[in-house]
Formats: C-alpha cells, structure tokens, sequence
C-alpha cells in the first residue's frame, strides 16, 4: 500500500517521523485505522505470486529462439541479481553449443592457451594458487573445454576448440514485478541496471495495470510488458531502448539513507561480466527447481509453460521449497514426477544437450587425464 492511499476507502494521510518511517493521520483514531487496514489487508484477493510468474513468463518466452535461465548475477563489483537473462543467439552459437552443454569456466576462457600446443599449468594461471589451478582445470575438463595430460609429473592442458566469443548476440535482463503496488526497491535495481549497462535491454514484466504514475517512476529506457500467467499472452506496452554496452557504465554498489555509493566501470570489465552471464545462462537453464513429491503435481498442467511445478490442488505454480510439504492441505505423498527437463529444454530452445563435442586429439597429446 503506497502512500497516499486509501484503505477500505478511509482516506488517512502518512506523516514522516524524524526516524524515517511513517505514521498515519486521518479523521479516526489510530489504532481503529491501523486495524482496518490490516483487516482489509487480510480479506483482499491475493496478489501474484512472484515465484509462479517468473516460471510462467519463462514457460510462454522459452517457445521463441532466445536462450532462459533464471536468478543469475548481473553485477561487475556489487550484488545485482537478475531474475530472468533473455540471450539472442549469435552468429557462432552452433560452435559453442558444439563444445559442452554446460558453463565453461571464464579464468578458463580467458587463459592463454589455445587449441594448438599444449603449456603446462602452472605457465596458465601464474597468479593462482596450486589448488585453484586445478579446480578451474579439472571444471575446464569436465564440461569439456579443455583437455589435460601429465608429462614428467607436470600437468599440461589446451583448449579442445577456439572459444567463440561472437556465440551470443543481444542480453536482455528482465525483473519481475507482477504487483506493482509492492515494488520494493524496484526503482533503485532498474536504474542500477540500465545505468551500467550490461544488458542490451531491459524490460519490466508484471501483471499489474500500469499507471501514468509507474511509468514516470521508472527509467525511460525500460520497455514495459504486462504478462497475464494464466494464459501466457503478453503485451508490450511500452518498447525498450538499446543501452551503450559498449561504453563505460556506472554501478550502485551500496546504498543508504542520505547517500549512495557508486563504482564507474570501464567497456572491458562489462564485455567480461556479459561472457560471465551468457555462460552462465547457457549452463543453467531456469528450471532449477526440485520436484516436489506429491500426486498433485502435474508438469504439464500450466500450458503454455512446459515442464513446471504446477499444482493441482492450488490451482496454480507453485514454489516446492515454500509450498510444498506435510502442511499443505493437499498434500499426497507419491514420487517426485519423472521429467527430463535437459530433454525438454533440449527440445524447446536452441541449447543443445551432450554435444559430440569437438575432440581433436594431437601428435604427443594422447595421455588424457
């Protein structure tokens, strides 16, 4: 409830106390408003639950030709967190689609070893302890992007294949707030994003009629969709404007009453946390949840979304972690379903599941750990 509202039609008026919060002032006694407020707040139809809508939204958008994944930071210095990355495939996706369904590690991208003569480990990463050589080699072997040998007790890795940095085209960052009359700290992470400028676009989806007031309060820069998640059709209502990714950006690393800290961020910073994100994107995925086990789930019980925690009993997606369990009322105890979502994403989006990979083997190279 914002300020200036009016609940149950009662007009009271929010006076500021020195300390920052607020009480109200009206035609009644407090305590008689605060209590019909909370009366009110108890007896209104609930509002749109955030975690089922970003399901949803990721379940109607999967069906186009853009890479999902869900909940991926979206920072160079700070904290953001983004709740959905739309990724454009580039034109070198199909080479890196070939090398490994998984997130290939960035120290791995990055390092200075190629897909020719192989160095020794130590000579990769001079900087990083002995351990830390190893984990991020044995992560590089295992999703496949590297290959490892011992020579004389030394380890010695290269590059399966030539990393292709023009595999993803356009990152499109996209936060959730389907009841606008709860924004939270809305404002601030909106103007963080488009103020550093790692997305290519970003877009404000929600279900709540968007007013004159919300869009003035929001960036000029940000599209706007209305999304309805029970029949998955969206409205653009306002397009998004494409962000200098390419240029410096400034990042909102903390902030207080009174006071905000900020961190200026040059293009080569940003062109590294854009590989990060991307990476990370095409590993992921956004169906991280855990199936609950229960008879009311049905995985294909909320079309156009495919592949989800619907419930039955509810009536809707639900979140297993909070939802799901002995306390719920519908609760029936059975096998968590049996789905392959690698298979369903496999099929619904242009990841592509175990790659043949490209294995190209060298003379002096055929002891691979």
């Amino acid at each position: 409830m914002g300020e200036g509202s009016e609940p149950c039609g009662k007009t009271l008026l929010p006076v500021g106390r020195t300390d920052g919060s607020h009480h109200w002032r009206g035609r009644r006694p407090i305590r008689e408003a605060v209590a019909e407020t909370l009366l009110c707040l108890a007896t209104r139809e609930p509002s749109v639950r955030e975690y089922g809508f970003e399901l949803a939204l990721c379940g109607a958008l999967e069906v186009s030709e853009r890479l999902l994944a869900r909940q991926l930071g979206a920072h160079v210095h700070g904290r953001r967190i983004a709740d959905i990355v739309a990724i454009d495939p580039g034109p070198e996706f199909d080479q890196r689609a070939a090398i490994t369904d998984g997130t290939i590690p960035l120290a791995a991208i990055d390092a200075p070893v190629g897909s020719g003569q192989a160095r020794p480990l130590r000579d990769v990463f001079p900087d990083r302890r002995p351990d830390e050589r190893h984990r991020i080699a044995d992560r590089a072997v295992e999703t496949g992007f590297f290959e490892s040998e011992r020579r004389s007790g030394d380890r010695y890795v290269r590059q399966v294949a030539r990393y292709p940095d023009a595999w993803f085209d356009r990152l499109v960052g996209i936060e959730n707030k389907p009841d606008l009359d709860r924004p939270g700290d809305l404002q601030t992470q909106l103007r963080t994003d488009v103020s550093l400028g790692l997305f290519d676009e970003v877009i404000l989806a929600t279900a709540s009629h968007v007013t004159g007031a919300h869009r003035n309060r929001l960036p000029d820069e940000v599209g706007i969709w209305r999304f309805d998640p029970e029949t998955g059709e969206r409205e653009v209502l306002r397009e998004p404007t494409t962000l200098p990714t390419d240029e410096w950006g400034l990042e909102l690393i903390e902030r207080e009453a009174g006071q905000a800290a900020v961190r200026p961020v040059d293009p080569a910073a940003k062109a590294r946390a854009r590989r990060r994100i991307a990476e990370r994107a095409y590993g992921k995925g956004w169906r991280t949840f855990a199936w609950p086990a229960c008879a009311r789930c049905d995985p294909d019980g909320a079309e156009p979304a495919a592949a989800v925690p619907y419930c039955t009993y509810h009536d809707r997606i639900v979140n297993p972690v909070e939802d799901c369990g002995e306390s719920c009322p519908g609760y029936e105890s059975a096998d968590p379903p049996a789905v392959d979502v690698e298979a369903v994403r496999d099929s619904r989006s242009p990841w592509v599941r175990d790659p043949a990979g490209r294995q190209r083997r060298q003379v002096g190279l055929d002891r691979f750990e």
